[in-house]
């Protein structure tokens, strides 16, 4: 197999890949990628090496200095190209885990706690105690909610595309009852994770009731998804995936870098609340559209 097809390998899915992952993220994701398999190291130490380059990177944004916002820049940078490293790795090694993918989720969540953290701490002689209400609201609830809906809709689309191979499409209902079914006192850690990860996931269903209905659906008629509704469902899906990725990371992260540089950091929790909210709304209403209609004409 050629290096290039190895590269290609890693890749959860050409239909959810950005144009900036595949030229510089993913290139550099896999090198170390490799250089971390040389040495044995699992999949889930580069993800907490992530968290820790990403909050180290927000944590600078605090300061009027541009030379330690230019180091948060490139921390983060380091820490986003880690977050890639740490899933072509799994795939690489075959070590995926549900801890993995919590641990994923969860890398994102501390990188932009400490960025708005920062930002917070850097405006408040300016702004007083309304930055800290502010960031809250565009932090916890929109970001949040955004994040969230990206996350589940680019997993439904994998697991049409690819199957629960392909896809990290969970049931809040299985993780409860794996976190009923582990004891504290043996596995401390991953019951608590599991706690925290199956709120996450019964808060992606609760926003998408639409998708439910037309997933139960599915999974009680396992015979009658055919090719046909694989191929209308990736179709109508497809164009929302744009979307899903600007909601993700490296739109986002353009949008703070130039505001940060430019030293008006509000800016990127006014677009968090204004314009990626709009994103959120539309793409939302499309997809639930679209999961509503495909019930309708194969149920």
């Amino acid at each position: 197999m050629s290096e290039n097809s190895q590269l290609k390998a890693t890749y959860k899915s050409a239909d959810t890949e950005e144009w900036f992952d595949i030229v510089f993220t993913r290139p550099l994701g896999y090198l170390w990628a490799r250089f971390f398999q040389f040495f044995g190291i699992h999949p889930n130490v580069v993800t907490v090496i992530s968290i820790i380059l990403g909050a180290a990177g927000g944590l600078l944004f605090a300061f009027h200095d541009i030379w330690l916002n230019l180091l948060g820049i490139l921390l983060i940078v380091w820490a986003n190209i880690y977050d890639s490293t740490d899933g072509q790795l799994a795939r690489m090694t075959g070590k995926k885990s549900r801890l993995g993918r919590v641990l994923d989720g969860f890398c994102g969540d501390v990188w932009f706690f400490c960025i708005y953290f920062g930002i917070c701490v850097r405006l408040t002689p300016e702004w007083g105690i309304w930055i800290w209400f502010f960031c809250a609201f565009a932090g916890f609830i929109c970001h949040g909610i955004q994040c969230k809906l990206a996350d589940y809709y680019r997993n439904i689309h994998l697991f049409f595309v690819g199957g629960q191979g392909k896809s990290e499409l969970d049931s809040s209902v299985k993780l409860k009852e794996d976190f009923r079914a582990t004891k504290f006192s043996e596995q401390p850690i991953w019951k608590t994770f599991l706690y925290f990860y199956c709120g996450y996931t019964r808060s992606q269903e609760n926003m998408t009731p639409r998708f439910q209905r037309f997933y139960a659906a599915v999974s009680k008629n396992p015979d009658r998804i055919s090719q046909e509704l694989r191929d209308e469902f990736r179709s109508l899906s497809l164009p929302l995936m744009k979307y899903a990725n600007i909601l993700t990371f490296n739109t986002r992260a353009a949008v703070l870098y130039a505001a940060i540089l430019i030293d008006i950091p509000w800016v990127y929790p006014a677009i968090e609340v204004t314009i990626f909210n709009l994103l959120a709304f539309y793409m939302h209403h499309r997809h639930e559209t679209i999961c509503e209609r495909l019930q309708q004409k194969y149920f």
